[in-house]
């Protein structure tokens, strides 16, 4: 097994090293090694798991959501499959939800996209999007 210093794991990751004493912190990551001088070394085992906090990060997962993933992917002999369907059952609920404000916010900027050119330039008060927000029609 291989060990690195906090600024090789950010290095790696492309993350900052702010963002590996975050993660350690908040108990994504095990506690690192350390060395006879007193320095922090990090398993090839962490920055796995950094690769993994980031990929479902990218995809919108909480940190919360990632550290019970991570127990899961930890441990070789647990799967708590009624749990995973559950929790894919409300994330999938959340996503929709999350689709339809995305479906409202397209058509708000398509109303001030699609307006007239006889309406341009457009001031504050005929701003489609000002109006609506400030008026609370959505």
């Amino acid at each position: 097994m291989n060990y690195y210093t906090i600024s090789e794991v950010a290095k790696i990751t492309n993350i900052n090293i702010a963002t590996v004493r975050y993660y350690e912190k908040r108990g994504l990551v095990d506690k690192p090694i350390r060395n006879k001088s007193g320095y922090r070394m990090f398993s090839d085992e962490i920055i796995e798991n950094i690769k993994l906090i980031k990929q479902a990060q990218s995809l919108g997962f909480t940190l919360e959501e990632i550290k019970k993933i991570l127990a899961i992917y930890r441990t070789e002999s647990y799967f708590p499959a009624e749990e995973m369907y559950n929790f894919s059952v409300e994330k999938i609920g959340e996503i929709e939800e999350k689709i339809n404000q995305l479906n409202i916010l397209k058509a708000l900027l398509q109303t001030a996209v699609h307006c007239a050119d006889s309406d341009l330039p457009l001031t504050k008060s005929s701003c489609p999007v000002i109006k609506i927000l400030s008026e609370g029609e959505m």
